[in-house]
C-alpha cells in the first residue's frame, strides 16, 4: 500500500496473462453473441469489443502510454467509453474516470495530482478545460455518440493485438472519491481488486450468459463501471445500453432482459409509472439496488407491485461490493445483508477498536481481496485508514444484528453528538420516514451554544405531512428526548449526487447558523 507505485510486484516471467482481462476474455461464451445493444438498436458483438479494446491499446501506446501510466477521462456515456476503459486495461494502463458533472478548476486538480499521459475529455469541452489540461501531453475527445479523435485514433489501429502483462496487484483504476471532507482522494484498485469481486457477484447474483443487464447507470462510477459492467463481461452476459435513466424506456424494456441493477431513485420513479405490473417484470429474475440506502417504504412497495424483493448491498468506492442481501432468503428492508465470500467483515469501537456484540452500533471495517491498495500518493492517509491486521476502515456507522445482518446507520462523519450523547440519523430519519405524508428526510448535526450539536431534521413532506410541532410531537414517545430534532425544516427536495446519495455537507452549510443568538 505504497504512495502511487504502479510498477509490478512480479518478476517479469510470472506475468503471462493480463489479470483482468484474461478474466472477460475467458467469459466469452461466444464471439458473435451481442454485448451491447443501443437504444437505437446499434448491436456490439464480444467480438467487435475485444478488437475495439485492441484498436484502443494499440492507440494508446502509439501516443507513448507506457505500463501505469494513467489515463484520465472525463466523457459522456457510450459503448465506447467501455471499450476505451478495456483498452486501457489491455494496454497495461491505469482507467481513470471522472465525473461529467466535474468543473474545469476541480479536472485542473485530478489531472494535476494523477498526471495523466493521455486525457480524453467531451469535444464541447474541449476549450473550457485546456487550461486544467494544460500538463498532460495528449488530449484527445470523444462524443457521447463515439465520435472524436480517441475513437479515430483507434479507427487507425488493428485491434488484433498483444495484451500487456499485469499481474494481480498491478493497479488497474484510480477513482477518486467525493472529497466532501478535505482534498479528494484517489483509490488504488488493482486488477484482482475487480477481477476476484466480478467473480464473486457472478456467483452470488447467480449471472449467466444468458442474462440481460438493463445498463442505465454512468460509467465514471464504480457502480456502473465495475459492479455492472464487469459482472456482465465475466459472465458472458448482454447489456442493453441506455445513456441515462429513462424510467418509460426501462419499463418498456424488462420483456426483453432479465437483470436492472440501479440506485434508489431508479425504484422511486419507476414505482410512478402505472405500468409497473408483476406482468411488466415477468421475465426479470434480479432487480439490485446500492450506491444510497434504499428506503424500507420503497423496498416493500416495490415487492407490492412486481412480486419481486429488490437486492441491497454495500460497497464503496475503496472496497467495491462488501456485503449482499442472500439470492435465495430473506431480503431483509433496511439491511444490506451479509458479507460476500472471502469477505471479513466486524464492528468495532470507533476510539479504541474493540470489536462490538451483536446489535451494537460501531465503526465498520473490512478486508479481503476487494479492498483496494491505498490512496495515490498519500502513504500517511492510507496507513491511518488500515488496522495493523490489514482490515480497512469505512468511515461507516453500522450494526450486525443477531441473524448476522450488516445495518448501515450511516456515515461516522455524520454521527451527531448532542449534550454528549451520540446520536445517529439513520435512526431518527426511520422514525419520521415511516410518518404519514413524510417523503423522506435527512437528519443532521449543526453547532448549538448549549449542546454542543442539535439534532435537526430536513424532511420533505407530501399530502397529510404534519408541520413541524406535529413530526416533533409524534417523535416524543418513539425516541429518547435527546435524538428528538430541536428544529423540523421543510424543503421541496434533498441535494444529492449523480449516484443519488443525500449530500448532507450541503444542508449542514446552508442552516449552518439556524441555533446562533
Amino acid at each position: 500500500m505504497g504512495a502511487g507505485d504502479t510498477k509490478a510486484r512480479h518478476s517479469p516471467s510470472r506475468l503471462m496473462t493480463n489479470h483482468l482481462f484474461s478474466l472477460i476474455r475467458d467469459g466469452v461464451p461466444d464471439p458473435a453473441k451481442t454485448v451491447i445493444e443501443t437504444p437505437e438498436g446499434r448491436r456490439y458483438a464480444y467480438a467487435d469489443l475485444i478488437a475495439r479494446a485492441g484498436a484502443y491499446a494499440a492507440a494508446l501506446r502509439a501516443a507513448g502510454v507506457a505500463p501505469g501510466d494513467r489515463v484520465a477521462v472525463q466523457v459522456e456515456k457510450s459503448p465506447e467509453v467501455i471499450f476505451l476503459y478495456l483498452g486501457v486495461v489491455r494496454a497495461g494502463a491505469v482507467f481513470l474516470p471522472l465525473n461529467t458533472a466535474y468543473t474545469p478548476a476541480e479536472i485542473g486538480y485530478f489531472l494535476g495530482d494523477a498526471e495523466p499521459t493521455v486525457f480524453v475529455c467531451d469535444p464541447g469541452r474541449r476549450e473550457a478545460l485546456a487550461e486544467a489540461a494544460a500538463g498532460v501531453r495528449t488530449i484527445w475527445t470523444l462524443d457521447g455518440a463515439g465520435g472524436g479523435s480517441a475513437a479515430e485514433a483507434a479507427d487507425q489501429q488493428d485491434g488484433d493485438v498483444a495484451d500487456v502483462p499485469r499481474g494481480p496487484e498491478d493497479l488497474a483504476a484510480i477513482l477518486y472519491t467525493s472529497g466532501t471532507t478535505g482534498r479528494s482522494k484517489g483509490a488504488m484498485l488493482t486488477h484482482d481488486n475487480l477481477a476476484s469481486n466480478a467473480r464473486t457477484l457472478v456467483d452470488t447474483w447467480r449471472f449467466t450468459a444468458d442474462d440481460v443487464l438493463i445498463h442505465a447507470l454512468p460509467v465514471f462510477h464504480t457502480h456502473g463501471l465495475f459492479v455492472a459492467t464487469n459482472t456482465v463481461l465475466a459472465s458472458g452476459g448482454s447489456m442493453l445500453f441506455l445513456p441515462r435513466l429513462d424510467p418509460k424506456l426501462i419499463l418498456s424494456l424488462m420483456p426483453r432482459a432479465s437483470v436492472l441493477m440501479g440506485v434508489p431513485t431508479f425504484y422511486t420513479r419507476l414505482l410512478k409509472e402505472p405500468g409497473l405490473t408483476p406482468e411488466a417484470a415477468t421475465g426479470m429474475r434480479l432487480f439490485v439496488s446500492g450506491s444510497a440506502p434504499l428506503l424500507a417504504e420503497t423496498h416493500r412497495e416495490w415487492q407490492a407491485r412486481t412480486g419481486h424483493a429488490i437486492l441491497e448491498r454495500y460497497g464503496m468506492t475503496e472496497t467495491n461490493m462488501s456485503t449482499s442481501n442472500p439470492y435465495d432468503g430473506d431480503r431483509v428492508a433496511g439491511t444490506v445483508g451479509f458479507p460476500l465470500p472471502g469477505v471479513s467483515l466486524r464492528v468495532v469501537d470507533p476510539e479504541g477498536g474493540r470489536v462490538l456484540g451483536p446489535d451494537t452500533v460501531g465503526m465498520i471495517e473490512v478486508k479481503g481481496r476487494n479492498v483496494f491498495q491505498g490512496y495515490w500518493r498519500m502513504p500517511e492517509k492510507t496507513a491511518a485508514e488500515f488496522r495493523a491486521d490489514g482490515f480497512f476502515i469505512t468511515g461507516d456507522l453500522g450494526k450486525i444484528d443477531g441473524r448476522g445482518y450488516v445495518h448501515i446507520v450511516g456515515r461516522g462523519k455524520d454521527l451527531i453528538i448532542s449534550g454528549g450523547f451520540n446520536v445517529y440519523p439513520k435512526e431518527v430519519e426511520t422514525e419520521i420516514d415511516a410518518l404519514p405524508g413524510v417523503v423522506e428526510s435527512a437528519v443532521i448535526g449543526l453547532a448549538h451554544p448549549d449542546f454542543g450539536e442539535a439534532v435537526t431534521a430536513v424532511v420533505v413532506g407530501g399530502p397529510g405531512c404534519p408541520d413541524e410541532a406535529g413530526v416533533q410531537a409524534a417523535l416524543e414517545n418513539r425516541l429518547a428526548r435527546f435524538k428528538c430534532p430541536k428544529r423540523v425544516l421543510f424543503v421541496d427536495e434533498l441535494p444529492r449526487n449523480t449516484m443519488g446519495k443525500v449530500q448532507k455537507n450541503l444542508l449542514r452549510e446552508a442552516h449552518a447558523g439556524l441555533y446562533r443568538d
